[in-house]
C-alpha cells in the first residue's frame, strides 16, 4: 500500500489527537472494513490493512515522534511494498480494541476464574413484619467451598501446578492471517492452573451441595417485589474463586382488615349513623393493638382521621406513615322494629322519603 498518504487522514483524526481519540478512530474503522466482515472484498482487506499500519505507528509515541518529523520517509528505508519496515499486526491488541464483537475475549493476562452462580429466593412475610422490619431465618441449598480441600479442587497434601501450555496466564496467543488474538487456553480452561490429584469428596470442583441456615434482617416499608442483595451468600465458585450473591425476592401477604397506600396503613370502618351525625370516641385497632380516636360531628361518608405516625417505616428513610381510619356508614340488614319506628320519625322530620312497610318488604325479596 502506498506510504504517500498521510496516517492522520486515513485515521480521519487530527495531528493533535490523543490516544483516546486515536484509539476510538481506528476501532470504528477496523470494525467497518475487517475481512470477516466483508468476505470476498479485497478492497476492505486493503483498507483494514491500511488503517491498522496507520494505528500502529500513530499509537507508538516514538514511532509517531518520527513520523510527525519526517513523514513517510521515516520508514522508506528497507520498506518492502510500502509501509514501515517490520509492520507486525501483532503489536496492536485486537481483542482490547473489538474482542467482545469477534469473539477474541480479554487481555493477555491471566483469566480470574468465574465467581460462583447468583442465587434468587423467594420469601413470603406478613404485613405487619413488613411494616415493621424482621429478622428473618431461611434455608438455602447450594454449593458451598468444599471443606475437604478448603476450596481448592486438589486432595489434601497437594497443590495445582502452572499450566505449562499457557504459562499459567490462562490464555494462548493464536495468529489468524495477519491478526494476532488471544483466547483461553483450552488446557486449563482459563485458569492458568492444572489439578493433578482432585479431591475425591468434591472432584476437584471446590465445592460441594449443602445446607445453609442463615438470618436476614428485613428492614421497614418493603413491598411486594423488593429485592434484598446478600454479598457472597450464592453458590461458591470453583476452586477458590469467589462466591454469588444471593437475591431474596419478597412478598408481603395481604392482611384481613387493613390495606397498604404508599407508606400509610388505610383501615375502612363501618361506623352506626348517629355516631356519624353526633360525633364520638370509638376504639380502633392499629398495627400495634387498639387505640381511640375521637369522630367529629357531621363526619360525612369517606371522611378521614389520621393516626400520625402508625403506618409502615419509611423504606430507607427515618419515620413511619399514618393510620388512616376512612369512615363509612353501617346500614342494619335486619333493623328491629324499635329501631324502624325511631327511624320512620327521623325520616318524617328531615322529609326523607321511605317506602311503606309492604313495599318494603317486596323491594328486601327482589334485592336480597
Amino acid at each position: 500500500m502506498s506510504t504517500h498518504r498521510d496516517y492522520y487522514e486515513i485515521l480521519g483524526v487530527s495531528r493533535d489527537a490523543d490516544a483516546a481519540a486515536l484509539k476510538s478512530a481506528y476501532r470504528k474503522l477496523a470494525l467497518q472494513f475487517h475481512p470477516d466482515r466483508n468476505p470476498g472484498d479485497p478492497g476492505a482487506a486493503g483498507r483494514f490493512r491500511e488503517c491498522s499500519e496507520a494505528y500502529a505507528v500513530l499509537s507508538d509515541p516514538e514511532k509517531r515522534s518520527r513520523y510527525d518529523r519526517f513523514g513517510p520517509a521515516a520508514f522508506s528505508r528497507g520498506a518492502a511494498g510500502g509501509g514501515f519496515p517490520g509492520f507486525d499486526p501483532s503489536t496492536i491488541d485486537f481483542a482490547d480494541l473489538f474482542g467482545e464483537i469477534f469473539g477474541f475475549g480479554g487481555g493477555g493476562g491471566r483469566a480470574e476464574p468465574a465467581a460462583g452462580s447468583d442465587l434468587v429466593y423467594r420469601m413470603e412475610i406478613a404485613f405487619r413484619d413488613a411494616a415493621f422490619g424482621v429478622d428473618a431465618p431461611l434455608v438455602l441449598s447450594r454449593l458451598e467451598r468444599c471443606s475437604t480441600c478448603d476450596g481448592s479442587g486438589c486432595a489434601p497434601g497437594t497443590e495445582p501446578r502452572r499450566c505449562a501450555a499457557c504459562g499459567g496466564r490462562g490464555r494462548q496467543r493464536f495468529t489468524q492471517g495477519f491478526l494476532a488474538v488471544t483466547r483461553p487456553c483450552p488446557e486449563c480452561r482459563g485458569e492458568g492452573m492444572l489439578i493433578e490429584k482432585p479431591c475425591r469428596d468434591c472432584r476437584g470442583e471446590g465445592r460441594r451441595r449443602g445446607s445453609h441456615r442463615l438470618e436476614i434482617k428485613i428492614p421497614a416499608g418493603v413491598e411486594t417485589g423488593t429485592r434484598l442483595r446478600l454479598t457472597g451468600e450464592g453458590d461458591a465458585g470453583r476452586n477458590g474463586s469467589p462466591a454469588g450473591d444471593l437475591y431474596v425476592v419478597l412478598t408481603v401477604a395481604e392482611d384481613e382488615i387493613f390495606r397498604r397506600e404508599e407508606d400509610d396503613v388505610v383501615l375502612p370502618l363501618e361506623l352506626p349513623f348517629p355516631t356519624l351525625a353526633l360525633g364520638g370516641e370509638i376504639s380502633v385497632p392499629t398495627l400495634e393493638g387498639e387505640e381511640k380516636i375521637v369522630i367529629p360531628p357531621g363526619t360525612q361518608v369517606g371522611a378521614e382521621v389520621r393516626l400520625r405516625g402508625k403506618g409502615f417505616g419509611r423504606l430507607g428513610h427515618r419515620g413511619r406513615g399514618d393510620l388512616v381510619v376512612r369512615a363509612g356508614v353501617r346500614v342494619p340488614k335486619a333493623p328491629t322494629a324499635e329501631e324502624k319506628e325511631l327511624l320512620r320519625q327521623y325520616a318524617k322530620v328531615v322529609g326523607a322519603p321511605v317506602a311503606r312497610p309492604g313495599v318494603a318488604e317486596k323491594a328486601k325479596k327482589i334485592f336480597s
